[in-house]
């Protein structure tokens, strides 16, 4: 039997652990040291978890431990198997919509053990007997959990869907689907949730939590569905924010400081990642959630589609790169959906034991997630001392020889310092400066933000067209 001071002491150990985690996920050289840290905390919460049923349950001989432990092994083993399966099988290319799917199920889990304290408060030790109300405060928590729960489940569904491309659903495609009177209608939904949530509050009646549930699934839809594609980095670091909010709101109702810790943890880390995609956006977070970014903008794409480019081909990029002093690798989602990381860190081998300084520059909102890139190249195993971010780096651009960009776009917009354009003022990484562009992509295509990149059509700017792993491996065989 644990007591509950031991039971704290371990939560305690547990926490320290999780901040460890956050701590090491800072920077690659210590990711999987954080992952490590994150690992153990979350097993001793587990097993501390179990002691404690096990000692409640003493206090509490109505209780069937036996049964209760049985569900909650079953489900460890079942939810850890489905995990297990899913991290091996998902390619790096899908790994944002993992990450939107796991933040949907943390939403869903929220709404449902919200469910159950309200349909059985005495098993959670919220009241006494069976027929006697939640106290004000815990209907108050359990309130703001579901509605935040519901509302990050159905906003990561429609992420997912809006990052996989894979559904011919209007709601889930990248571009953003707006409508007339579409705040109106928000702002009308969001206050009757409130109004409901406040009534459940006073009441704690089923009818007002239905309305209000109900009400913020929908919500969590139409925020989400008028967010462009360009501004998904920011829409996975918000919903991360609020899978750790609806968990902390839970932790609260059920008297479970680890539950707390550990949301608190997830929502704080997740909204300071999410100001800072803002910021490398130069876009405001209010302005990302009520946006439609790159709506406008496709139009414009569309009208100077028929400007000329210069194009060469994998052994004219090769002949460049093996003459240059230093090179600047800048790696686009292209890159990973190719999967041609392995053969850029061969490239990039060739050149270095020829002589060239190669680089990588990394843009904050680079993929489709925060730190997409840097988790491609350090799957690759390319060093670490070669890897820069936006701000370490760009002062470089100007001295650098040949720049090759892999299927990145709006990060490399010099559009971005037209005060007209629609990304005006978003930081990028200035490789126009550079003296020879080399761009590959599969074509003409605007990147997420619906724009054309100005980059493209420069007379020191080539185009090498075609896959990205193919253009590169004929690189390294001219080389």
């Amino acid at each position: 039997m644990l007591s509950l001071n031991v039971v704290t002491l371990l939560y305690l150990v547990a926490a320290v652990c999780f901040i460890q985690a956050l701590k090491g996920l800072s920077h690659p050289t210590t990711s999987r040291r954080g992952n490590l840290f994150g690992m153990v905390g979350m097993a001793i919460a587990i097993v501390t978890t179990a002691g404690l049923m096990h000692t409640l349950s003493l206090h509490m001989p109505q209780v069937n431990l036996a049964s209760g432990l049985a569900w909650v092994l079953g489900a460890l083993i079942v939810g850890g198997a489905i995990g297990t399966r899913m991290a091996q099988r998902v390619p790096m290319t899908q790994m944002p919509e993992l990450v939107a799917f796991m933040h949907s199920m943390i939403g869903l889990a929220a709404v449902c053990i919200a469910v159950a304290v309200i349909a059985e408060p005495q098993a959670f030790g919220l009241t006494a007997a069976p027929g006697l109300p939640i106290p004000l405060g815990n209907r108050v928590e359990l309130f703001i959990g579901t509605f935040v729960g519901a509302i990050t489940f159905s906003g990561s569904v429609i992420a997912f869907g809006k990052l996989s491309g894979r559904f011919k659903l209007r709601v889930f495609q990248g571009a953003p689907v707006v409508f007339r009177g579409q705040h109106l209608l928000n702002a009308v939904l969001g206050t009757v949730m409130l109004a409901g949530g406040v009534l459940f509050a006073l009441d704690g009646h089923w009818a007002p939590f239905i309305v209000m549930t109900l009400i913020a699934f929908a919500l969590g839809v139409l925020l989400i569905i008028p967010i462009g594609g360009a501004d998904m980095p920011v829409v996975v670091s918000m919903l991360n924010s609020y899978s750790g909010w609806a968990a902390a709101g839970i932790g609260f109702s059920l008297n479970n400081p680890m539950l707390i810790i550990a949301g608190s943890l997830v929502g704080s880390s997740g909204a300071i990642l999410s100001y800072i995609m803002c910021k490398a956006m130069n876009r405001s977070f209010f302005n990302v959630i009520l946006g439609g970014f790159g709506g406008e903008a496709a139009q414009g794409a569309a009208a100077q589609a028929e400007r000329s480019v210069k194009s060469g081909s994998a052994d004219d990029a090769a002949f460049l790169l093996g003459n240059a002093d230093s090179v600047i690798i800048v790696p686009g989602y292209g890159l990973a959906v190719a999967r041609a990381q392995h053969p850029l860190k061969e490239l990039a081998a060739k050149l270095t034991e020829k002589g060239v300084t190669v680089r990588y520059a990394i843009h904050p909102v680079a993929g489709r997630m925060p730190g997409h890139m840097n988790v491609l190249l350090a799957e690759a195993e390319v060093p670490y001392d070669q890897v820069f971010e936006m701000d370490d780096i760009n002062a470089e651009f100007g001295q650098t020889d040949v720049v090759l960009v892999l299927g990145a776009n709006d990060v490399v917009n010099p559009a971005a310092h037209d005060p007209g354009s629609p990304i005006a003022g978003m930081p990028i990484l200035e490789a126009y400066k550079a003296r020879t562009v080399i761009v590959n992509k599969r074509s003409m295509a605007a990147g997420y933000a619906g724009l054309d990149n100005d980059l493209f059509y420069l007379d020191k700017t080539m185009m090498v067209f075609g896959d990205a792993k193919k253009v590169v491996e004929d690189m390294a065989k001219a080389l």
